[in-house]
């Protein structure tokens, strides 16, 4: 999902106005006489500024995703990354700036059209152009909060919530990453995200036709849910909109630094959080230690297995039908 892709550069209130009244003020006409010139040019002015204003507010409207329904990944990582009420407000006010504008232009130029003396004409022309810098100038800030979005909404790495996703979670260290690269058709993309203290790792898996996404979030799922702050709490329900299938991966070594009982428990907090969320679990680093558990034992180093929990994730992934993600 990558939310900027259309998303034109949005102008400050200042630079739609310039950009508006600068290109008005190039239009000249001819006329039959001078009335009808006059008159000829001020409809074409007041058309040009108020089509201007209006079409690139409408395009912001347009191209800025919608909210389609609340309970989705999108909603709530716009939620973490810039607001969801500013955002929508500053959507609204957008939107009832253009239609604001469209007929403040519509009445101006009945105006226009009926009037025969060139004082009322140009009254009626600069009237038209402090009532539109006025309605430009109340939604300056939420032209501001738009392109902060936008630019913020660029940082994201491209993300599709319609394709079936696997989550990795576990401790760092255990093999998380590794394991990511080895199911990998490409060299994972590592890309920052709001909600992650360092950046979150994508990767894509074929099988067949089908392109799987498959999603290592280092900073979140590696410690207990009920250690995180708000924003990550708020991130975990996001990320389990996105989340199809998890792959929670144990280090029996030890040798990432935490132990199994330790280990276990995230396990169990993940799998509480995650309730409903089909679960593969695996054990890394075989070559160093195995549990006999019955867990899918690999080994990254070695190969070993590796092409199991390859075939285990496939298995659940394939359950999801394609392009209906959990969005």
């Amino acid at each position: 999902m990558d939310l900027s892709r259309k998303i034109p550069t949005v102008l400050s209130a200042e630079e739609l106005k310039d950009k508006a009244f600068h290109r008005a003020s190039k239009i000249t006409v001819t006329g039959t006489n001078a009335l009808d010139g006059k008159k000829k040019t001020v409809l074409a002015k007041v058309t040009a500024v108020g089509d201007i204003m209006v079409d690139t507010l409408d395009r912001y409207v347009n191209t800025f995703p919608r909210m389609e329904k609340e309970e989705d990944f999108f909603p709530e990582l716009v939620d973490i990354v810039v607001g969801l009420d500013q955002y929508k407000k500053s959507l609204g006010a957008i939107n009832w700036a253009s239609g604001r504008v469209e007929r403040l232009k519509n009445e101006a130029l009945r105006n226009i059209r009926r009037s025969k003396d060139p004082r009322v004409i140009e009254s009626v022309r600069s009237g038209f152009y402090g009532r539109v810098s006025s309605i430009i100038g109340q939604v300056s800030a939420d032209l501001e909060f738009l392109g902060g979005a936008r630019d913020k909404f660029r940082m994201l790495p491209s993300v599709s919530p319609d394709v079936p996703t696997l989550v990795v979670a576990g401790f760092p260290n255990v093999g998380k990453s590794r394991i990511v690269a080895e199911l990998s058709t490409a060299e994972p993309e590592i890309a920052p995200y709001p909600f992650t203290t360092k950046g979150i790792v994508i990767g894509h898996v074929k099988d067949g036709w089908k392109d799987y996404q498959i999603i290592d979030t280092p900073g979140l799922l590696d410690r207990p849910l009920e250690d995180r702050n708000a924003i990550e709490r708020q991130a975990i329900v996001a990320l389990k909109y996105l989340s199809d299938v998890l792959l929670f991966v144990l280090d029996p070594s030890e040798s990432c630094g935490y132990p199994m009982e330790k280990q276990e428990s995230l396990l169990e907090s993940v799998r509480e959080g995650f309730d409903g969320v089909p679960l593969i679990v695996a054990e890394s680093k075989s070559d160093l230690r195995k549990t006999g558990s019955g867990n899918i034992c690999f080994s990254s180093e070695t190969g070993e297995n590796v092409d199991v929990v390859l075939a285990a994730v496939l298995h659940e992934l394939g359950k999801i039908p394609y392009g209906e993600g959990t969005s």
